[in-house]
């Protein structure tokens, strides 16, 4: 049964203004206004918090516009609430919107590291880099009590498991003793996403996430501490926030940052609509031109799934910043050599005491 679709009016903490439903969703209710009276809206939506068991924690992928093979999300739904979120479709395969629902209903994986520890121990399973953050961000507000991603990284730096984090919360730094102790071995490295530097920008388009500088701060943080680190400029939005990417650049590079990778705006599925009406609410004064650019950069459409340039866009103005991304790079000293992956001769599995090690290879 479809969710009904909530006015299109902004709640305090809350990215997406409805709730459409999903699109495996055979019916839709809609509010409508007949005159009778009708509960006063609220100004905000609660979070709600349940358990997500599964019998497996690692999902692999084979997409060759991806940089890793597995990765481990902690939580489905993100409460950092970015109507841009490429995630928010996944919301549909449990029956729930990929709007409100999606950054207000969330769900843990209770046993994350118990499930880890038995994968990890399997005979035939081979030691590659693991992903946290691939889908929805592991340091999201929920992480400070449930601490999930923490005991995921307790039993990664137990068995010198290689794990790659991505995040755009100031949190990671919580887990600083772990990462030095893997970064010595050169078991981890962090990513951060600096969508913007303007904080107004940042308090519409990622209402629960932290403020450009706190994550500019973290950067220098983990530099300091030996930890390596790279900036995702990442979504780029055209006549949005691609204005800045120089400069968040430059500010990543200065604090320490010397990898650096950018991403333009995806809009698959639901987002399509969810974006758009986040666009005419917060910016309508450029909604119009702000779309007719992301159609010019994805032939025409509103996405364009195509592997090799789903993640960069097509034609001038994609080609614009790719140029710009490469020179600012260049300026920078960011991405100017290549860069050391990650170790997996270290893994120790589960149950073996450290006696043995197993190369992965």
């Amino acid at each position: 049964m479809g969710r009904s679709i909530i006015g299109q009016q902004s709640f305090k903490g809350r990215g997406a203004l409805s709730n459409p439903a999903g699109r495996f969703e055979k019916q839709q209710l809609e509010q409508v206004d007949d005159g009778w009276y009708q509960d006063e809206v609220p100004e905000s939506i609660p979070t709600t918090l349940e358990p997500d068991r599964a019998r497996g924690v690692i999902s692999t992928n084979d997409s060759p516009d991806i940089p890793f093979e597995q990765s481990i999300n902690p939580y489905r739904g993100c409460s950092h609430a970015c109507p841009y979120c490429y995630a928010r479709p996944s919301h549909a395969y449990m029956g729930l919107s990929p709007g409100l629902d999606f950054e207000s209903r969330l769900f843990y994986k209770a046993d994350a590291a118990k499930v880890l520890e038995t994968e990890l121990a399997r005979p035939g399973y081979v030691c590659k880099s693991i992903t946290l953050g691939a889908n929805t961000d592991p340091y999201q507000p929920v992480e400070r009590r449930m601490g999930v991603t923490r005991a995921i990284l307790e039993v990664l730096a137990r068995t010198r498991h290689p794990v790659a984090i991505i995040t755009k919360s100031a949190l990671v730094l919580r887990d600083l003793d772990l990462l030095t102790d893997m970064a010595r071995d050169h078991l981890v490295s962090v990513a951060v996403s600096v969508t913007t530097l303007d904080t107004e920008l940042k308090r519409v388009m990622e209402p629960q996430a932290a403020s450009p500088r706190a994550r500019l701060r973290t950067l220098a943080a983990l530099n300091a501490a030996g930890v390596p680190t790279a900036v995702m400029a990442a979504p780029m939005i055209p006549a949005l926030n691609d204005h800045e990417l120089e400069s968040i650049l430059e500010a990543a590079a200065t604090a320490g940052t010397r990898w650096a990778g950018y991403v333009l705006l995806r809009l698959p599925y639901e987002i399509k609509q969810l974006f758009r009406e986040w666009l005419a609410q917060h910016y309508p004064d450029r909604a119009a031109h702000v779309m007719s650019l992301i159609r010019e950069m994805r032939g025409g459409r509103d996405y364009d799934s195509t592997f090799g340039t789903r993640m960069r866009g097509t034609g001038p103005y994609a080609q614009l910043l790719s140029n710009r991304f490469r020179l600012a790079c260049r300026r920078l000293a960011l991405n100017s050599g290549p860069r050391e992956p990650l170790r997996r001769v270290s893994f120790r599995p589960p149950g073996l005491g450290g006696a043995q090690l197993h190369l992965g290879l």
